[in-house]
């Protein structure tokens, strides 16, 4: 199960989060497969892309009943609110089966989706990748919750209960037109590439639609956990990237 990363509580939310990290390394599919459709892949590099998943839960105070009484939202989002949609293609949200169509497709972002009901449930979230980034969905799980476990004091319709989880998805090895659509895109980690390294153009299209998905004016952006070891995991993701490609080109 993903772990998560403790973050600052916004002053009028819940943050149910606890301090662990926690990397998912996507395998590559096998050369055999790649060699049908000419993958070109860029040796001893590694991108990632730090997410934040999760929900945020309100009380709906005096428009409660017994069948509604939170609103809430449940998504995926950059660790730092930048634009998914550059590595995203469309999530997948499972709802409980009690809810109407229970199967829910965001086709762009931000991946997102709101309901309203009153009992706690685990979600499953699958994230489904654009065609040069990687064939394989990556499967997510959340449990939302509608009540605090160290909130004592009574319910509020202005503090939501707040849970998220932080990951970085890692892609080893990323095929070099991925690379070059990415590398240099907010939401995504690329080390320093050696200047001998030859790229194909990147598309003209990414550099206009760069940022139409991020979340940093959200309406529910005031609540969201603010990762204050964000910004230094993702240079030492840069860092440590650096260290593994030096190092490989001191044994040549």
């Amino acid at each position: 199960m993903p772990q998560n990363l403790q973050g600052e509580c916004q002053p009028d939310g819940t943050n149910e989060s606890t301090p662990k990290i926690q990397r998912i390394k996507i395998t590559r599919p096998s050369e055999d497969s790649e060699k049908k459709i000419a993958v070109k892949r860029v040796k001893d590099v590694e991108v990632s892309v730090p997410i934040v998943y999760g929900t945020i839960a309100f009380w709906l105070g005096r428009k409660a009943s017994e069948t509604l009484s939170h609103k809430w939202t449940v998504y995926v989002r950059g660790a730092t609110n930048e634009d998914l949609g550059v590595v995203i293609k469309r999530a997948v949200f499972q709802l409980h089966p009690s809810f109407n169509n229970p199967v829910r497709v965001v086709e762009s972002p931000p991946f997102e989706i709101s309901e309203c009901g009153w009992g706690e449930f685990e979600i499953a979230i699958s994230l489904f990748f654009h065609n040069d980034v990687c064939d394989k969905q990556l499967d997510l799980y959340h449990h939302l919750k509608l009540y605090s476990e160290e909130d004592s004091g009574p319910q509020s319709t202005k503090k939501p209960v707040v849970v998220e989880t932080y990951n970085e998805i890692v892609f080893p090895e990323p095929p070099a037109d991925f690379l070059a659509r990415v590398q240099n895109h907010p939401a995504v980690v690329v080390p320093r590439l050696p200047a001998t390294l030859s790229l194909p153009p990147a598309p003209v299209q990414e550099v206009h639609e760069s940022g139409r998905g991020d979340t940093k004016d959200h309406t529910l952006s005031p609540w969201f956990v603010n990762f204050s070891e964000a910004d230094e995991l993702l240079k030492l993701a840069a860092a440590r990237q650096q260290f593994l490609h030096d190092r490989c080109k001191l044994t040549l």
